[in-house]
C-alpha cells in the first residue's frame, strides 16, 4: 500500500480523510501537535478503519521532528491539512496565522525534496475568492483581496505553489479550495471537536441544541442575501475526504512539475439562516438564536461552480445539507453520551 502523509491527520478533515484513504487501498500516516485536536479522535479513526492508523506526534514547524517522518516512512504523497482556520482569531493575531500556515509548508515542501516525496494536496479555501463579484466561483474567478490574515495565508501559501513549479521543481501540486465542510462520519466515531467556543457556525448548532451553548448569534442580517443572512455552500466532510483520494490519483497520472486547482462544494448556496431551520427539522431540536451585528472578516456570499473537478476528477457531492446536518447532530449526541 503507498503511504500518504496527512499533517493535521488527527483534526475534523484529515481524520476522515485518513478514513477515505484506508477504505481506497492507502496507508495513511499522520502527524499533529495536538493544538486543535484531540488525541481521541484517533480511537475513534482507528475504530472505522479497523487497525491502528500509525500517528506521530509532531509540529510542522519542527523540521527535524518532521525529517523524522520521513525517515521512518517511505511516502508516495503528501496531503497538507495543518493550519489554524479560525477567521475571527486571524484578525486578532495576523502573526500567528503566517507564521504557522505559511513556514509550516515550506518546511514540508523542503523536507519533501530532500527525501524525494514528489506528491502534495494542498488544503487551500474559498477565502481566497474573497467577495467574488460573480457567483458562482470557477477556479479562474479573479481571487479579491483577502477579508481575513487567515484567507491571506491561503493566498500567499498558493502563490508559493505556483513559484515552486515555475521554478522547475519536480512535484506535483493540487490545491483543493474547499468550501464549508459539515457534518460527521457515519458511524458517529469521528466529527468536528473544536477545542473551546467554536468559530463555525455548525458545531455552534449542535452545541446549542444539546444545551452547552445558551444560544447563537447571527452575525447580520442585512446582507444582500434572500433573508438577508451569509449565503455558503456546505459540503459534507467525507465528500470532501473523497476529492482528496481522487486529487492523489489524478497527481500519480501527471508529469512532475505539475499544478491544478480544484473548487470542492457542492454548487449550491445556504444561508445561515436555511441552515438553522434545516437543522430544526432533521433534528426535531428548536433553536435558540439571536441576530447580532456583522462579523470582521465574513464574506457576504460564496458558493461553488464544480464543473471542473465534476469533469476532470469524477467526483461530485453525494451528500445534501439534511444528510449532513444530521450526522453533525448525530456526533453531537456520542459526544454527549461520552460526557454523561
Amino acid at each position: 500500500m503507498k503511504k500518504i502523509l496527512i499533517t493535521g491527520g488527527a483534526g475534523y478533515i484529515g481524520s476522515h480523510t485518513a478514513v477515505a484513504l484506508v477504505n481506497a487501498g492507502y496507508e495513511p500516516v499522520i502527524i499533529d501537535n495536538f493544538s486543535n485536536s484531540e488525541k481521541s479522535a484517533l480511537a475513534g479513526l482507528n475504530k472505522i478503519c479497523g487497525r491502528e492508523i500509525t500517528s506521530y506526534e509532531v509540529d510542522c514547524l519542527d523540521r527535524s521532528g518532521v525529517e523524522r517522518v520521513f525517515v521512518e516512512n517511505d511516502f508516495s504523497g503528501v496531503i497538507h491539512f495543518a493550519a489554524f482556520k479560525a477567521v475571527g482569531e486571524s484578525t486578532r493575531n495576523p502573526l500567528k496565522y503566517y507564521t504557522n500556515n505559511v513556514d509550516s509548508l515550506l518546511i514540508l515542501l523542503e523536507t519533501m525534496s530532500k527525501f524525494g516525496v514528489r506528491d502534495i494536496v494542498f488544503s487551500s479555501s474559498c477565502t481566497v475568492y474573497g467577495q467574488p463579484e460573480v457567483l458562482p466561483v470557477k477556479e479562474s474567478t479573479p481571487r479579491q483581496l483577502a477579508e481575513s490574515p487567515y484567507g491571506n495565508t491561503k493566498k500567499i501559501c498558493e502563490d508559493i505553489l505556483v513559484d515552486y513549479i515555475k521554478s522547475g521543481a519536480d512535484s506535483r501540486i493540487v490545491s483543493l479550495r474547499y468550501f464549508n465542510p459539515v457534518g460527521a462520519h457515519p458511524s458517529s466515531e469521528i466529527g468536528e471537536l473544536p477545542i473551546g467556543v467554536p468559530a463555525n457556525l455548525i458545531p455552534f448548532v449542535t452545541q446549542t441544541a444539546a444545551g452547552i451553548r445558551e444560544k447563537i448569534t447571527v452575525f447580520g442580517n442585512d446582507y444582500n442575501t434572500p433573508d438577508g443572512t451569509c449565503v455558503r455552500d456546505y459540503i459534507h466532510v467525507m465528500d470532501l475526504a473523497d476529492a482528496h483520494v481522487k486529487a492523489l490519483a489524478y497527481l500519480s497520472d501527471q508529469k512532475d512539475n505539475f499544478y491544478d486547482i480544484f473548487n470542492v462544494g457542492t454548487g449550491r448556496g445556504n444561508t445561515v439562516l436555511e441552515v438553522i431551520q434545516t437543522f430544526e427539522k432533521v433534528s426535531g431540536q428548536k433553536l435558540n438564536y439571536e441576530i447580532g451585528d456583522r462579523r470582521p472578516g465574513d464574506i457576504e456570499k460564496v458558493w461553488a461552480n464544480t464543473d471542473k473537478i465534476n469533469n476532470i476528477l469524477g467526483w461530485d457531492a453525494k451528500y445534501s445539507l439534511e444528510d449532513s446536518l444530521r450526522d453533525s447532530w448525530n456526533w453531537q449526541k456520542r459526544l454527549s453520551e461520552r460526557i454523561v
